[in-house]
């Protein structure tokens, strides 16, 4: 019997993970297995995890551009943390978007149709301009797909906008920035607490918003509200 298609008691959610493999994803699973309320956890990544658990079931997906593959593996899922992305640099404008745009609203076609009820939280980013006006291409398309989740027919979407994301474990960072911020972190923390926001305490909010809801609050999460939607979860000293 796989993850997917476990007995589940009543409260009891089958969530999945697109980007387990990154930092903010890679919280999230760790969450998510951990979670009493999360029965089963599919993890979909273009990499393999390396993590064996009872309550895991990884896909191998490569092709974001084409998810009709993952049709019966999305059946019956209750929820989904998508976390999918590339760094503004990394890759050349053209796959920024598609990364960013095409491979978000292929998966929610293929979600929705496999299961329409499921809520959906998305990480987005500060800055996210849904007009479409903003100079910043990260902006705009980020924009983007927030506007075509909104419209694509789910009960639920969750639309997370964090700022300065703190990486919280050692990594290598991804530029010269990252690394700046880094370092800076402990004093920008107390500067502009409205402009960073843990990984972890990230994760544990997109995880929560997606198999547990968030009231009346939402869709949208600045990351003054990430923080709050955080802390009112699991307060921390």
């Amino acid at each position: 019997m796989t993850a997917t298609h476990q007995e589940r008691s009543a409260g009891q959610k089958r969530l999945v993970i697109v980007g387990a493999s990154g930092m903010v994803g890679g919280y999230a699973l760790r969450y998510a297995l951990e979670n009493p309320t999360v029965c089963g956890v599919t993890a979909i990544g273009r990499k393999t995890l390396g993590i064996s658990q009872p309550k895991l079931t990884e896909i191998l997906h490569r092709d974001f551009a084409d998810c009709s593959p993952l049709a019966e593996t999305l059946s019956g899922q209750d929820a989904v943390v998508f976390c999918l992305g590339a760094y503004t640099g990394a890759v050349s404008d053209a796959e920024l978007r598609t990364i960013t745009v095409d491979y978000t609203v292929e998966f929610a076609r293929v979600l929705h149709s496999s299961s329409p009820d499921a809520a959906f939280s998305f990480l987005s980013g500060s800055g996210a301009d849904p007009t479409g006006r903003s100079r910043m291409p990260f902006a705009r398309y980020k924009g983007e797909a927030e506007n075509a989740l909104l419209a694509a027919g789910f009960p639920h979407v969750y639309i997370f906008r964090p700022a300065y994301i703190y990486p919280v474990e050692p990594r290598k960072e991804p530029n010269f920035s990252y690394r700046l911020l880094r370092a800076i972190y402990p004093a920008f923390r107390i500067l502009f607490p409205n402009q960073v926001i843990r990984a972890d305490d990230l994760s544990r909010a997109m995880v929560d918003a997606a198999v547990r809801g968030t009231g009346n609050r939402g869709p949208i999460f600045e990351n003054r509200d990430i923080r709050a939607l955080a802390d009112s979860l699991h307060p921390t000293s």
